[in-house]
C-alpha cells in the first residue's frame, strides 16, 4: 500500500468543512435569535452585562477561509450575579422548610411530570443545539435527548418504589417509628461536555426530585442547549429551586464555594477542578459530594480472543464520539502473539469510519469542540514518537482545525504520556504485553479506577483476572467496550475516578438522608401519630401508597 503525504488528509479534512450555503436547512439554526437569557428565582431574565461568544466546532468555509462560526452569546456574570443564584436556591431552601424540600414526594413527582412533558416539546431544538455546540453527530444527539428522558421517568419510578417502601411504620423495642428520606439543601450541579445534557440531568433531576434547590452551571461548551428548557423549569418548579448561572468557573464557582452555603457538590469533570473545589469550601465535612472524575481505562486482549469482535469493541470503545467519554477506552494491552493482526485489522476499521459534519448520515467521526484540542492530541502523539512509537494507520494524526484524523500509536513506552495520561480524543494507544502481570500492574499503579474491558474466552484466566481486579475497578467488561449503562446498573470508580455512586436508584440516595420520626409505643403516641396520618396534617409522616 502506498503511503500517501499527512497533507493529502489535511486536505481532505478541510474540503469537509461545508459553506453556509451547503448545509441542509433543516439542521441549520441560524433563523433564530437566541438572546443571553437566565433563570433566577423562577424568573428568565435577560443578562445586559458582559457577553461570551459561543462558537461551534463546526467551521464554515468563506471563500476558501475555514473557520469557527459564531453561533450565539451567553452571558458571562461576574460575583455578584451567582451569588444572587446562590441566594435564590437558598432562600428556596429555607433551612430546609421551604415549599419544595417540605412539599409531599407525590407532589414533587408531579412537577417532575410536567417538566418531561414540556421537555418532550423541545426535543429538535435542544438535540439541533446540542449538535451545533459540541459537534456531536445528529443521531446521537438524538439518543442523548432520548436517554435523558427516559432516565427521568425511570427515576421517577425508582422514588415512586422508594416511597412505597417507606410508607409502613416500624416497631421494635418498645419503640414505633417511620423511616423516609430527606433532602440535604442547596446543590451545585456541573455537567461536562461530552454528555452536556444526559450527565448534567442524571445528577439535577435526582437531586431534584428529591426535594434539594439548586444552582445549575452548564459546561462552558454545550451551554446554550438548556435555553430552550428554562422556561419549562421556571413554570413547573416553585421559585428559587432552580437556577442558572453562567460565566467563567473560576470567577464565578469560586465566591459560591466559599460562601459554605453549599451543601451538596455534584461534578463531572476533573479531580483536579473537584480538588479545587473541594477545598475552597470553609467546612468541606458538612459538603455531600457527588463526583464522576477522571478514568484511563484499558482494554486487556488475549491470545484466544475474538479478534473480529476485540477489535469492532475497540474502536466503538475509544472511538465513539471521537474519544471523548470518560467510559471510553484510552489504552490496549494486545498479547505480543496476536499483536500484528490485531494493529492490521484495528488501522482497517478505523479507517472505514465515516469522518465528517454532524448531520451526514452514518458519520462517526465529527469536530472536536475545544479549542486548540488537535494540537494537544497531537502534543501526546510526538511526545510518544520520541520514546519508540510509531502511527500505525495511514493518516493518523492528520488534522485541521476542528477535525482529526483518529491515530492508533504503537507501541507505547510507560514513560509516554499517552500510557497514563487521559487523552480524552481519538488517538489510540497500543501496547503489548507478554506476561498478565504487565497489565495487572498497570491497573494496580494507575491514579484511575473505573473501568476495564478483558477480552479472551479462557473462562478460568478470565475468573482469575475477575478476582485480581474488581478491588481496583469498579466494573469489569466481558468482551465489550467499557460503557455507563444501563442506568439500572451502579456507576462510579475508584481511586481518582469518582466519589458516590451513580444510577437511577443509587442517585436519589446520594442526594438524600435517611430521617425519622419516632417515639415510645404507648397509647398517647399512638394516638397522636394516628390522628396526624389519618387527618394527612404531615407531608413526611403518612403511610400514602403511591401507585
Amino acid at each position: 500500500m502506498d503511503i500517501q503525504p499527512i497533507s493529502v488528509y489535511e486536505e481532505k479534512l478541510q474540503s469537509s468543512f461545508p459553506t453556509k450555503d451547503s448545509i441542509p436547512f433543516e439542521v441549520r439554526i441560524s433563523g433564530k435569535k437566541y438572546e443571553p437569557l437566565y433563570l433566577l428565582d423562577g424568573k428568565i431574565l435577560k443578562w445586559d452585562g458582559n457577553l461570551e461568544d459561543v462558537s461551534s466546532p463546526i467551521c464554515i468555509n468563506e471563500n476558501g477561509q475555514i473557520k469557527r462560526t459564531i453561533i450565539g452569546q451567553v452571558p458571562s456574570m461576574d460575583e455578584a450575579a451567582a451569588m444572587e443564584g446562590l441566594n435564590a436556591a437558598v432562600r428556596a431552601w429555607n433551612n430546609g422548610r421551604g415549599e419544595w424540600p417540605t412539599m409531599s414526594v407525590k407532589e414533587r413527582i408531579s412537577a417532575v411530570e410536567q417538566f418531561v412533558a414540556r421537555m418532550r416539546l423541545v426535543r429538535d431544538e435542544v438535540v439541533k443545539l446540542m449538535m451545533w455546540e459540541i459537534g456531536k453527530s445528529l443521531e446521537d444527539s438524538y439518543k442523548e435527548f432520548d436517554r435523558t428522558v427516559d432516565y427521568i421517568i425511570k427515576t421517577i419510578e425508582a422514588l415512586k418504589e422508594v416511597d412505597r417502601n417507606n410508607s409502613r411504620f416500624s416497631l421494635d423495642d418498645g419503640v414505633i417509628a417511620q423511616v423516609r428520606r430527606s433532602p440535604l439543601g442547596v446543590c451545585l450541579s456541573m455537567g461536562p461536555f461530552n454528555y452536556p445534557l444526559n450527565e448534567t440531568y442524571t445528577t439535577l433531576i435526582p437531586a431534584l426530585i428529591m426535594g434539594n434547590t439548586l444552582v445549575v452551571k452548564p459546561p462552558k461548551f454545550g451551554v446554550m442547549l438548556h435555553q430552550p428548557l428554562l422556561e419549562a423549569f421556571a413554570e413547573c418548579f416553585p421559585k428559587g429551586v432552580v437556577n442558572f448561572i453562567y460565566g467563567t468557573g473560576s470567577k464565578i464557582i469560586s465566591p459560591i464555594m466559599k460562601s459554605g452555603l453549599v451543601d451538596v457538590l455534584a461534578f463531572i469533570g476533573s479531580s483536579r477542578v473537584a480538588d479545587v473545589l473541594k477545598l475552597q469550601h470553609p467546612r468541606p465535612h458538612r459538603m455531600r459530594c457527588i463526583l464522576g472524575l477522571d478514568a484511563k481505562n484499558p482494554a486487556l486482549v488475549m491470545p484466544d480472543a475474538d479478534l473480529d469482535l476485540a477489535v469492532k469493541e475497540c474502536v466503538t470503545g475509544s472511538l465513539s464520539f471521537n474519544g471523548q467519554r470518560c467510559t471510553g477506552l484510552k489504552i490496549m494491552f494486545v498479547h505480543k502473539s496476536i499483536i500484528d493482526q490485531f494493529l492490521t485489522k484495528l488501522a482497517e476499521a478505523i479507517d472505514k469510519l465515516p469522518q465528517g459534519m454532524p448531520w451526514e448520515k452514518g458519520v462517526k467521526l465529527t469536530p472536536l469542540p475545544e479549542f486548540d484540542k488537535a494540537v494537544r492530541l497531537k502534543g501526546y502523539i510526538d511526545d510518544a514518537i520520541t520514546k519508540g512509537a510509531k502511527v500505525v494507520n495511514q493518516g493518523g494524526g492528520a488534522f485541521y482545525e476542528t477535525l482529526f484524523k483518529p491515530a492508533i500509536v504503537y507501541p507505547i513506552a510507560p514513560n509516554a504520556d499517552l500510557y497514563d495520561v487521559e487523552q480524552f480524543g481519538p488517538v489510540v494507544p497500543v501496547c503489548s504485553y507478554n506476561d498478565e502481570q504487565e497489565f495487572l500492574d498497570f491497573v494496580t499503579n494507575s491514579n484511575y479506577g473505573q473501568q476495564l474491558s478483558v477480552f479472551g474466552n479462557n473462562p478460568k484466566i478470565i475468573a482469575r483476572l475477575i478476582d485480581q481486579l474488581t478491588n481496583q475497578v469498579s466494573r469489569i467488561n466481558i468482551n465489550s467496550q467499557c460503557q455507563r449503562g444501563p442506568d439500572t446498573l451502579p456507576f462510579t470508580g475508584r481511586k481518582d475516578s469518582a466519589e458516590a455512586t451513580l444510577s437511577i436508584s443509587d442517585a436519589l440516595r446520594c442526594f438524600s438522608i435517611r430521617s425519622l420520626v419516632a417515639a415510645q409505643s404507648n397509647e398517647n403516641s399512638r394516638d397522636i401519630i394516628q390522628n396526624i396520618v389519618n387527618g394527612r396534617h404531615s407531608n413526611f409522616l403518612n403511610t400514602d401508597f403511591i401507585l
